[in-house]
């Protein structure tokens, strides 16, 4: 009798531990497509990444790339002062969206061009992304907004 509980125990331990790893590969394959990494550009010329991945691209618009296509259509290149990516999208950009910002797009790169999804533009006068910022002050062309002013 006392050998049938131990069994019976060691048992639901282990059908409870294989229910747990089948949970966290269930789990970690559910967030496959829903987290996305964010790439500089001078990273994705070093690196490309493949077609089917779907990551986050920012930098600041090149100032006389930006073509306005039939429709929608908008063609134009980010940098991070190393490298620089062309970006097609077709939608409605931002309204803060001009040449000289920071943005960050989602898509994917297709024949060297990232074709975006969606694209995000600064908010304000001083916003700038984290991951934008970061990319430009590691060109060494990130440039204080906020330099000169007195903060409170």
């Amino acid at each position: 009798m006392k050998g049938l509980k131990k069994k019976r125990r060691i048992q639901v331990v282990a059908l409870a531990a294989v229910a747990l790893v089948m949970a966290t590969g269930l789990i970690g394959y559910a967030m496959k497509d829903g987290i996305n990494y964010f790439r500089a550009p001078s990273q994705i010329a070093e690196n490309p990444p493949p077609p089917t991945e779907t990551f986050r691209i920012g930098g600041l618009v090149e100032e006389g790339s930006l073509s306005r296509g039939q429709g929608k259509a908008v063609t134009f290149n980010v940098t991070d002062g190393g490298a620089s990516v062309k970006v097609s999208y077709t939608g409605i950009l931002p309204d803060l969206f001009e040449e000289n910002q920071g943005m960050v797009g989602t898509g994917k790169l297709q024949d060297g061009v990232f074709i975006a999804s969606e694209i995000l533009a600064k908010h304000d006068e001083t916003y700038m992304p984290r991951e934008v910022v970061d990319a430009l002050k590691e060109q060494g062309i990130y440039k204080d907004p906020n330099a000169g002013e007195a903060s409170y």
